[in-house]
């Protein structure tokens, strides 16, 4: 079950969803819209010569910081990492990112899989942004971006992400390798 405007409005109160800065302006039915940061990771595409997830090479990057009123231009078929300025999360509930609709309308995505907010972190959330259209798009600090949505558990997670969770420390550095999921067992 998803939770609405009123619960929403009422968890933050509680306490139990941080979002900062609250903006009750951003509120929507059943969600939140959160703005953009202004830092970008772009691939170094002329010093890297293949990505291979498997054997761990990745992209050479770059971080490229947008002031508050400036624009980045995403040129077609390019993807960045972006990050929004709105910090939240939440021990109690699963959040959900999800695009906006009059931005995928213009081929503005942003976010490919990694959607989900797992219980326990607490994040400026990585947006994975990429223009699918063939006409540069102009990005803003500050512009809505995506809408977050809360949705109850049906019992408390056995597991919290602050103990089990990749990207727990270090959200924006998007190479980070899985922790154990358990203990290591001595040998005998």
């Amino acid at each position: 079950m998803f939770l609405s405007d009123v619960d929403i409005k009422k968890a933050v109160k509680k306490g139990d969803i941080t979002l900062k800065p609250f903006d009750e302006s951003r509120l929507q039915a059943a969600s939140y819209d959160i703005i953009l940061g202004n830092t970008f990771l772009l691939n170094d595409a002329y010093t890297t010569a293949i990505i291979d997830p498997i054997k761990k090479i990745y992209a050479k990057t770059r971080e490229v910081k947008v002031k508050d009123g400036d624009e980045f231009i995403l040129r077609p078929g390019i993807s960045i990492l972006g990050s929004s300025k709105d910090f939240f999360g939440s021990d109690q509930y699963l959040i959900q990112l999800s695009g906006k609709s009059s931005l995928a309308r213009i081929g503005l995505m942003i976010h490919n899989t990694a959607g989900i907010v797992n219980p326990g972190h607490f994040l400026h959330i990585t947006l994975e942004i990429t223009n699918q259209n063939n006409i540069p798009i102009v990005l803003r600090p500050g512009m809505k971006i995506a809408q977050i949505t809360f949705s109850m558990l049906s019992s408390p997670p056995k597991q919290n992400y602050r103990k089990t969770g990749r990207f727990v420390k270090n959200n924006w550095r998007h190479f980070v390798s899985e922790k154990a999921k358990h203990p290591k067992q001595k040998k005998k």
